[in-house]
């Protein structure tokens, strides 16, 4: 059985908010609880219709999805804040993806056939495994009544002020600066026109509604950024200006609790 549900989570300044996501409940009746595993998807937007759990391809975008049911694991799928509730999602936001990671397994607990488990793991690509990377810091503080077994975190967005510089020479580089320029500065408040040119607003307003569900839409993106390699930062360094500056550092992952053991993956081609 599959769901789309709608559950409670918190905001960043720990109001309550609503949050999306997707449950996958594996066949047959629960021998006893079942183990969780909470997927923490890769970047598909920055705007509410961009949810996974809105995609046509909802299922196929989860990564082991079939592996994971077939091997009698429910499976949990946060949209995270903004994503299929109303936004601006707070892209690359660590704590945010975290609590809605969290919250998501309490959700799926009470859904019927789920077993009712308190287990759980969380596995991460990209976006999503700075979200799983987030879930392990916080679970023991946020939601001590779950048992969190692993984190799995495939090419997690880690130092965002390296990864910003590193990458910013590609289409994707631009692509992921500008999605999270825009929402920050609704996020948090910090003037876009500070470091991005008037000419370059209309281009990053048309990417960010934009969704990211295949290689098609890649592609789209790809066309859509042109215009940013002529004109786009009105600064060298995004990370020399303030507040800028000060934003990246609570959305880098620190040490994860010595207790929950890692798994990283990265891919060795990706420069």
């Amino acid at each position: 059985q599959a769901y789309r549900i709608l559950y409670r989570s918190t905001g960043l300044n720990g109001e309550p908010i609503a949050v999306s996501g997707v449950a996958i409940i594996p066949p047959g009746e629960a021998q006893g609880p079942r183990p969780i595993v909470a997927w923490a998807h890769p970047t598909t937007g920055v705007v509410p219709h961009c949810a996974p759990s809105l995609a046509i391809f909802v299922f196929q975008q989860m990564q082991g999805l079939r592996q994971l049911v077939e091997n009698g694991a429910v499976v949990v799928a946060t949209d995270y804040p903004g994503l299929g509730t109303q936004g601006p999602h707070p892209y690359l936001v660590g704590v945010s993806e975290g609590r809605s990671v969290l919250d998501s397994v309490r959700a799926v607990q009470s859904l019927p056939g789920a077993g009712g488990g308190n287990s759980f793991a969380v596995w991460g690509h990209s976006q999503g495994g700075q979200a799983a990377l987030y879930t392990g810091i916080l679970a023991k503080s946020y939601a001590p009544e779950l048992n969190l077994v692993g984190v799995a975190a495939a090419a997690p967005a880690t130092s965002l002020v390296t990864l910003m510089g590193d990458d910013f020479k590609s289409s994707g580089g631009k692509n992921l600066t500008a999605m999270t320029l825009w929402s920050w500065s609704r996020v948090f408040g910090a003037p876009i026109d500070m470091v991005v040119l008037p000419e370059a607003i209309p281009t990053v307003d048309t990417l960010v509604n934009e969704c990211i569900e295949s290689i098609f839409d890649i592609l789209e993106r790809r066309r859509t950024e042109k215009p940013l390699e002529q004109a786009f930062l009105s600064v060298p360094n995004i990370a020399n200006v303030e507040p800028w500056r000060s934003l990246p550092a609570p959305n880098t992952p620190g040490t994860r609790p010595p207790r929950i053991p890692p798994f990283r993956a990265q891919g060795t081609h990706d420069t």
